[in-house]
Parts: structure tokens; C-alpha cells; sequence
């Protein structure tokens, strides 16, 4: 075996896809189900490549893999540090190093997002990239699994063209906008600090400047914040506007963000969280 063996590479998605139940992904298993584990279409939707991606890959065809896709099958995958890093050995890419974001899950991380079932979870890295999500999430802020997969960022969703078509603008509690944008330049500047050698980020922030004029005003006056706790309001179809505590849990070591959203039991919010479970989780 060598470093950047597609053959190689070929045979070790097959054998990951194979071995993980769609319990284990999050995914219905529905019926007649023949094969092994998950089907390619369930691990191109949850990697947000195309199902002929996956296949080119496993038959040994495919392209070289980015760092962002291999991250994403990694994710996709429930692979552990060494079998993600693995993985980037066969495709012959370098893990994130030093100054660059880590966007590789841990599968403890994963099982514990499983598990928040009551209210909506979502885990980012550095670069407000949408890492993964429950399907409380995604009944708050729509189908993000239809996003596409580069564009799966909450600065892109706040400031990038069309921003908040569709899923609406998250709003601060008194149905403004300015504080949170503050706050998320805010953010973008600190991760650009903190990993100056990450490619992905610098073109994100480069990009934001030159499509949108809020972001390059916000960005030019160098706004520096540090929240771990918030309040944001959301406009979601059947259920109207509904305010959410927004808490910011850090997964040590790996630079991502577990937000939870969550409302005081017995407040208006609340009751419109409850019927989010029911409505919403019936869309998604």
C-alpha cells in the first residue's frame, strides 16, 4: 500500500460503508433493504457529494478527493481519528495541520448529537461550516442537507447573495439584525487569527468582502467579541416567529462548536419548540 493508493482507497469505503447501519448514521432504514449497510445514495446525502462521486471513488475512478470531501465521507463514515487520518493517507492528502481548521468529527462528538433528541443541535468548526445536525435542526432552519455542501456555513447563509431566502434571517430577540452581524464578523476575524494558513477561510472571508457591502463595512471596522451564550429568533413555516437560547458548547482540542437551542419551559417559545417537534419533524 502507498500513499495515494485509489485501489486501496477504493476498498476501505466499500468496507466502512458496509459495516455502518443506517441506526448507526441517522438515518430510516426503510424496507427491502438487500445490501450491507448503507447504500451509496445515503452516504452521498450525508457527505453532500453526488452518488456518482461515491461510486467513481469505490470502484478506484474517482478524482483526488479534497480535504473538505474527505472530511465530509469521513463525518459521513463515522470514521475515528485514525481511520479519518487513514483515509487522508489513501488519497494522499495531509490532515489539517497548525493553522488550518479541523473539520473531522470524532464519532463520541456524533453519538452525543444522536442523542439530543428534544431540542435543536448543530455542530460547526472554525469557519461557521455546517458540520452536522439533528433533525430538530433541521426542521428549524430547513433542509440544510439541500444546501450545497460548500455552501454549508452560517456566514455564507447570514451575508452570501439570496441570505435568508427560504429559511429566513436569524434575528437577535428584539427582531434585529446589526448585533448579530457584528457578532459573526466578529467571529470570522477571530478564526482568521487563529488559523491564518487555512485556505478555505480566507477564501470565504475574501469572497463575503467582495459580494457583500455589510460584511466589508462590519469587517473594515474590526469588531472583537466573545459569547458563548445568545438569543435568536427564526421565522419558520406552520410555526411563525419563535426566540431560542442559544448555547455555544466547545468540543475541546478540535476548534468546533456544539449550538443547542432550547426555550424556558412553560414560555410561549417553548410551546412553539414542542410543536416544531411535531410539525416540522414531519417535513424532514
Amino acid at each position: 500500500m502507498t500513499r495515494g493508493d485509489t485501489t486501496e482507497l477504493a476498498a476501505a469505503l466499500r468496507q466502512w460503508r458496509e459495516r455502518l447501519t443506517p441506526a448507526d448514521a441517522g438515518v430510516p432504514a426503510g424496507p427491502r433493504r438487500r445490501t450491507p449497510g448503507l447504500r451509496r445514495e445515503e452516504v452521498a446525502r450525508l457527505a453532500g457529494v453526488s452518488v456518482d462521486y461515491v461510486v467513481r471513488l469505490e470502484q478506484g475512478r474517482g478524482p483526488h478527493p479534497s480535504p473538505s470531501v474527505l472530511g465530509a465521507l469521513a463525518r459521513a463514515l463515522r470514521l475515528s481519528p485514525a481511520e479519518a487520518g487513514h483515509l487522508f493517507d489513501l488519497a494522499g492528502v495531509a490532515l489539517p495541520g497548525p493553522g488550518r481548521v479541523n473539520d473531522v468529527v470524532r464519532p463520541s462528538v456524533l453519538r452525543l448529537l444522536d442523542r439530543m433528541q428534544d431540542l435543536p443541535a448543530m455542530l460547526i468548526d472554525a469557519r461557521k461550516s455546517l458540520l452536522a445536525w439533528n433533525p430538530l435542526a433541521d426542521a428549524l432552519l430547513g433542509d440544510i442537507s439541500a444546501i450545497p455542501r460548500e455552501r454549508r456555513n452560517l456566514l455564507w447563509m447570514r451575508f452570501g447573495p439570496g441570505a435568508g431566502e427560504g429559511r429566513g434571517l436569524v434575528l437577535d430577540e428584539a427582531g434585529g439584525r446589526d448585533r448579530l452581524d457584528r457578532s459573526a464578523v466578529a467571529d470570522a476575524r477571530s478564526a482568521l487569527a487563529r488559523y491564518p494558513d487555512d485556505p478555505v477561510l480566507r477564501s470565504l472571508v475574501d469572497e463575503l468582502r467582495r459580494v457583500s457591502p455589510r460584511f466589508a463595512s462590519l469587517w473594515a471596522e474590526r469588531p472583537v467579541e466573545d459569547h458563548r451564550v445568545d438569543r435568536k429568533t427564526y421565522d419558520v413555516a406552520g410555526i411563525g416567529r419563535i426566540t431560542l437560547d442559544c448555547d455555544a458548547l466547545e468540543v475541546p482540542d478540535d476548534g468546533q462548536v456544539l449550538i443547542v437551542y432550547s426555550a424556558a419551559p412553560g414560555s410561549p417559545d417553548a410551546e412553539k419548540l414542542d410543536l416544531l417537534r411535531v410539525v416540522g419533524l414531519q417535513k424532514v
